[in-house]
């Protein structure tokens, strides 16, 4: 299933801030739609009014079945009513990254930069999905999608701080935050 991330005029996102982190941003719209579908529409013609950013959410990767048990156990489902706010962060990594092999993208991604172990004390407070989007043709390899309770926005703001602290974020050469709150 494709999910698709709109920046635009109308959705069920309201937009509080578009900030590139590295590299090109993208453009501030007043809204996100998120919508899951099984085909890829065409893309509209290209406008000042409007982005699109399409994913898919597959089989968890970089991880052994110990860390998978306990990313499930502690995982909370997206779309719980108490988490209006959210985060769309896309990030792209550079060529040394996908030039090695998925041992040692491994190795960076949880031996020394621990984004599993170190990521679930966050959980379930802050549900996250990642969609796939590199073999997609778009401009980011990875979308990210969090969601949170208000109470848990510094919880939140300390789980991307450690990550863009790690090894592992020394690969990405383009990562744009956005931030949304849910329309009521």
């Amino acid at each position: 299933m494709f999910t698709t991330f709109r920046g635009g005029q109308t959705g069920t996102w309201r937009v509080l801030s578009v900030a590139p982190v590295r590299g090109e941003t993208l453009p501030l719209m007043p809204a996100l739609s998120v919508t899951h579908a099984d085909t890829i529409s065409l893309p509209p013609a290209p406008s000042s009014s409007s982005w699109r950013l399409i994913g898919v959410a597959s089989h968890v990767r970089y991880v052994e079945r110990l860390e998978k048990i306990a990313l499930n156990k502690a995982q909370a489902g997206l779309g719980r009513p108490e988490a209006s706010c959210a985060a769309l962060i896309p990030i792209r990594k550079n060529s040394a990254w996908w030039l090695m092999s998925q041992n040692e993208r491994r190795r960076i991604f949880e031996d020394k930069s621990r984004h599993i172990a170190d990521s679930l004390k966050y959980l379930p407070a802050i549900a996250r999905q990642l969609y796939h989007s590199r073999d997609l043709g778009g401009p980011f390899d990875f979308l990210t999608w969090f969601e949170y309770a208000p109470a848990h926005a510094e919880r939140f703001e300390e789980l991307v701080a450690m990550l863009r602290e790690s090894e592992e974020w020394q690969f990405v050469e383009r990562e744009v935050d956005v931030r949304l709150v849910k329309v009521v």
